[in-house]
This record gives structure tokens, sequence and C-alpha cells, in this order.
């Protein structure tokens, strides 16, 4: 497994505009919403011991904490305290008449904020060349929260020259095949 290092300075090396960032910030929280949405409306249910049970939304942002948590555990716990919301209010609007349909057209307008995110970036989405990099998106977001707070100096000191160079590499390989 990648470390968070190299998992966000890949991420960051085709996010370095700050308007492609911004796009993110709602673009990707529409995507991971709807895609909840869509799973929280198939029949299914974990029970944990009598206390707990989880749909299918839960069990797959349980499973993506877990991996989160493996790769830095002050980020998980900031996407922990994203999620939470985020898997309850898709569950609550699977219930809806409406809900689907909504969770679709979220889906799409999300994508359309990340294209044109791209767009102003001028480089293709990280997971076009790395699948995993779309479980990386929403941690990069939280890094990047976590960058404006002031929080993780070390972590942005350490992805910030690896994306750049990342970039540039990226850059001169486009070159070569002009």
């Amino acid at each position: 497994m990648k470390t968070i290092e190299a998992q966000l300075a890949q991420y960051k090396s085709v996010h370095l505009d700050k308007r492609n960032i911004k796009t993110h910030f709602v673009g990707i929280p529409l995507i991971i919403w709807s895609a909840f949405t869509l799973l929280a409306s198939i029949p299914f249910t974990l029970a944990i011991g009598t206390w707990l049970s989880l749909g299918l939304a839960g069990c797959v942002a349980l499973v993506v904490l877990v991996y989160y948590a493996f790769l830095h555990l002050r980020l998980a716990l900031g996407m922990l305290i994203v999620m939470i919301p985020l898997v309850y209010s898709a569950q609550w609007a699977s219930q809806l008449e409406y809900g689907l349909p909504i969770a679709v057209a979220m889906f799409i307008v999300g994508w359309i904020f990340q294209g044109v995110g791209h767009k102003f970036e001028g480089a293709k989405p990280a997971f076009v060349d790395d699948i995993n990099q779309l479980l990386i998106g929403p941690i990069f977001l939280m890094a990047e929260l976590y960058f404006m707070l002031g929080w993780e100096s070390e972590l942005l000191a350490e992805i910030t020259p690896k994306a750049e160079a990342i970039r540039l590499e990226i850059e001169q390989k486009k070159q070569t095949l002009i």
C-alpha cells in the first residue's frame, strides 16, 4: 500500500490550481453523497450487535474509513466527522419518492464540477492513471481543509514539492509527445 504522502502527492500533482480545488470541494461531496444515496437504496442490513445496524452505504463508508485510518489517523477522524452526516442524509434521501432521481442529478452535477475544475487545471483527473485515486479525492480535500486551518503543515511541506515534481514530469512527457 502506498503511503499517504505518495497518494496525496500524486493527487495534488493534478490539483495545483486553486480554482480546481474549489470545484472539487463542491463536486466530490456531491458525488459521494449521491453514491451513498444509491447504495442506501439497495436493501441490505448488517447488524453489529444489538445496538447498531448498517445499510450498504454505511458498510462501504466503514470500509473506506478503515482504509483512511491505515493511511493517516488524524485525516481519517476528519473524514469520520464528514461521513456520518453524508451517510445518514443519503439513507434518508434514498427513502424519498424522488430521492434516487435527485441522487443521479447530483452525481452528474458533481462530475460537471470536476470537469470544469480540470479544465482550469489543464490536466486530466488523477483517477485516469490510477483508479485508487477515486478514494484519495475525499481525503485529499480533508487534507486541504487541514492545511487551510494550519494543521498538518509537515504533511503539506512533504507532499507539495513531490506533487510539483510529478506535475513537471507530466508536462515534460506532454512536450515530448508534441
